[in-house]
């Protein structure tokens, strides 16, 4: 709700007097068509469907993290817009060899960390490097790994790139690539200290985050939201009623599919349908018995019909993929006749590599109501080949250290966002823990090729092979669905990554 008028003395109008009998002081009426100054509301609420597990994106997986501190927080050396352009952010300007293996950076200057450090060069490097270094916990650990980085001067970067990568200049502007300051680095899970135009306010765990406005920031004035709470609500039904209350201005990617006609007759929201380069798969752990049988694999893959998923999980919201790659991708081939849905064949290849039915699996849901919605269907569809999957419910810190962290599951379902992932197929330390030799070689010969319609024939190569191995299920691409209220402005389109970029918003 937007804060009352403030107050101050009425509008005067042309004096009048009250009938005789009647006559005292009266307030004068006030000018027709006029109406008390409202002050511009410069508080935003957020909803989200996960609660971080920290605030550093270098020290942990999870695009939620992303989702409260990207570009809010912490700046990186580039931005990514709505539309996947890129454009500087604390980096004024670049150069990029002929080669593609050196890219010099121009910073800007002046810039301050919240914690009144200056940032230059020697942090970017700092960061760079520390990202990169042995005890690393950066997700995007062997992409720093990749390149040296030299401060040339206060106010300049070089990174000299090992092996060519075409998607250098978007990886930088992810939350992996945050520049840091030295002195509290180490306390960035709960105490974020960045360059962005917010700060921690306070964080109430399993409640809310509050970020505020720095007024030590480069551009404090142009930025209109003083305050932003993020609220962390997983149910679908509750994040309607959240919404329709009014406790909540903006939901991005919220699980309104079955109550979105309610939006939509409503003249209080406007709704945005985000393309995203998401991808929905039943994760599939390589490492253990029969399941790092091919065979096995294939099997799980044919008693999955992806239609079926799709309408259980995103009420019918979703695009078919065949691999870890959706159509909105450069290099994109339709893979998804590779391992099309066929109960019979599954119990074929079943009996083929020797499985003892009824095989009995555990599949880990977090909470997301893609994943609760879609695993108990495809626990039925599973069932129906001889396949016992024990349903295990799990809270997202769970997933995040069992599941990703320690790799104790069987199968999963999730939701991958990142838009340049296919890397992780070639690290047998991922959670899924898949190893091909003939995918390692493909997928490095595309980082490396000269000619853009090499590197794209390569990586459609490099789909094909992921879904003959069925590393994992590969079941859609889904269609997100943002709600916010009508004034609200500044809003992303569509969702090359999760981001929530508060400092462009603002209220009509």
């Amino acid at each position: 709700m937007p804060p009352p008028p403030l107050k101050g003395p009425p509008a005067h109008a042309s004096q009048t007097h009250p009938p005789r009998h009647r006559r005292r002081r009266a307030r004068a009426p006030r000018a027709a068509g006029r109406r008390p100054r409202a002050r511009r509301k410069d508080t935003l609420v957020l909803g989200l469907t996960l609660e971080p597990t920290g605030l550093d994106p270098t020290a942990k997986a999870g695009a939620e993290i992303a989702e409260v501190v990207l570009y809010n927080v912490f700046e990186t050396l580039t931005k990514i817009n709505s539309d996947g352009s890129v454009t500087p952010l604390l980096a004024e300007s670049w150069e990029v060899s002929p080669d593609l293996r050196t890219y010099t950076f121009r910073l800007r200057r002046g810039v301050k960390f919240q914690n009144g450090e200056a940032f230059d060069a020697n942090t970017v490097k700092f960061s760079f490097d520390r990202a990169s270094a042995a005890n690393s916990t950066n997700k995007d650990k062997r992409f720093f790994a990749n390149f040296t980085t030299q401060a040339l001067d206060a106010n300049t970067v070089v990174l000299i790139a090992k092996e060519i990568e075409p998607d250098l200049l978007f990886q930088l502007g992810q939350a992996s690539a945050i520049v840091v300051e030295p002195k509290s680095a180490e306390g960035n899970a709960t105490k974020p200290v960045g360059t962005g135009p917010y700060r921690l306010e306070n964080w109430a765990k399993g409640s809310s985050i509050v970020l505020a406005k720095w007024d030590g920031y480069r551009h404090a004035d142009a930025v209109q939201i003083r305050r932003a709470s993020f609220r962390f609500v997983s149910e679908p039904a509750a994040q309607t009623t959240a919404l329709l209350s009014n406790d909540i201005d903006l939901f991005p990617h919220a699980s309104v599919s079955r109550s979105l006609s309610q939006f939509q007759n409503d003249k209080r929201f406007q709704i945005l349908f985000n393309a995203s380069r998401g991808k929905s798969i039943l994760a599939i752990n390589n490492r253990r018995k029969p399941l790092d049988d091919v065979r096995v694999r294939r099997a799980i893959a044919a008693a999955i019909d992806r239609k079926a998923v799709i309408d259980a999980a995103m009420d019918g919201r979703g695009i078919p993929i065949g691999s870890h790659y959706v159509p909105t991708a450069p290099g994109y081939v339709d893979t998804t006749g590779i391992n099309p849905y066929a109960p019979a064949k599954a119990k074929r290849l079943l009996a083929e590599a020797g499985v003892k039915l009824p095989l009995q699996l555990d599949l880990v849901l977090p909470p997301p109501p893609y994943a609760r919605q879609g695993g108990e269907l495809i626990a039925a569809q599973l069932a129906q080949v001889g396949i016992v999957a024990k349903i295990q419910n799990v809270e997202w810190a769970q997933w995040i250290s069992g599941t990703y962290g320690n790799k104790n599951y069987d199968l999963s379902v999730i939701l991958h966002v990142e838009p340049f992932d296919l890397v992780n197929y070639t690290r047998p330390e991922y959670y899924w823990g898949y190893q091909s030799a003939k995918f390692n070689e493909v997928f490095e010969k595309s980082r490396n090729a000269p000619r853009e319609a090499d590197r794209l024939r390569l990586l459609g190569e490099a789909q094909r092979i992921l879904a003959e191995d069925s590393a994992n299920v590969f079941l859609y691409q889904p269609q997100l669905i943002t709600i916010a209220a009508r004034g609200l402005r500044g809003l992303w389109k569509d969702a090359p990554i999760f981001a929530n970029d508060i400092a462009a918003m603002s209220w009509a």
